[in-house]
């Protein structure tokens, strides 16, 4: 497990399980000469997406970004279809850190897709029960709104499933919320019309998780946007938005879906200045 330790804060990224999804779908418009040069891919041009969620502890108080895919969400078809190669093994990291499920306060949900909402119930014998009992679940109200009542194009990845156990826990916010202090978040829009990012201001540190507007390292060019968004332009706007202030202020950025980074810094030049590599690949 990799952390960083910022001041008050410490961040711990749990192994939430691994999906391989197609190349061309998570970068658009952009010519696979182009993309594959900052992120690799296997033979069926798909490539490797963690959905590792990142526990957060100050004050206290355990905060989870994010929740993984679970274990036993997936048919057979679906794992193939979605290049599962991992489920979550978030339970038993949480125990070697002397915590239980029991003891997330707040879980932060960007967005309710299927592969970050599918480790909010897990199967307690033949029926769903929530993962984390005793925490608050936050998400923006347009998320909450369209993920019980999707249209035909968000119907694939909202999934009863995910959100019908955790409903009682469940409280949403219009345009941002703060959990503890300095821990925001922000509704944007654009990957899905709910989308949310999670902006930690403390101890003179700035972190922003920009979720699936920037998926991973190298979507860091706002026009680099995903065939999956809903709404493109927006996703671009909120991008040119957060990145300048994360640049003009130094930020850590922090991923849930990167193959190699955990965190980094980026100078003006859009030059790696800090970094948090995953454990497998670090040297």
């Amino acid at each position: 497990m990799e952390q960083l330790k910022l001041g008050s804060i410490m961040l711990t990224w749990l192994n939430g399980g691994v999906t391989h999804m197609d190349g061309g779908a998570m970068f658009g418009v952009v010519p696979k000469p182009l993309w594959s040069r900052k992120y690799p891919h296997n033979d069926l041009n798909q490539i490797e997406l963690r959905t590792d969620p990142i526990l957060i502890q100050v004050d206290g108080k355990n905060l989870l970004i994010e929740t993984g895919i679970g274990n036993g969400k997936f048919t057979d078809k679906q794992k193939r279809n979605y290049g599962i190669t991992e489920e979550s093994k978030l339970e038993d990291q949480l125990k070697q850190l002397g915590l239980t499920t029991m003891d997330i306060d707040f879980v932060l949900m960007t967005h309710m897709h299927f592969d970050h909402a599918s480790g909010l119930a897990k199967w307690q014998n033949d029926t769903l029960v929530p993962t984390f009992e005793n925490a608050t679940i936050l998400t923006s109200e347009i998320e909450w709104n369209e993920c019980k009542n999707p249209n035909i194009r968000s119907r694939n990845t909202y999934w009863q499933q995910n959100w019908q156990p955790i409903e009682h826990q469940v409280k949403t916010f219009k345009e941002s919320i703060e959990v503890v202090p300095g821990i925001h978040m922000f509704h944007t829009g654009g990957h899905s019309d709910g989308h949310s990012i999670v902006k930690i201001e403390r101890d003179g540190e700035l972190l922003i998780h920009m979720a699936d507007l920037m998926p991973t390292h190298a979507h860091q060019n706002s026009l680099w946007v995903l065939a999956y968004d809903d709404y493109p332009m927006g996703s671009i706007f909120a991008k040119e938005k957060w990145l300048k202030e994360g640049l003009d202020k130094s930020a850590w950025f922090i991923f849930y879906h990167d193959f190699k980074y955990r965190a980094l810094k980026w100078n003006n030049d859009i030059e790696i200045i800090e970094e948090v590599l995953r454990e497998k690949i670090a040297k």
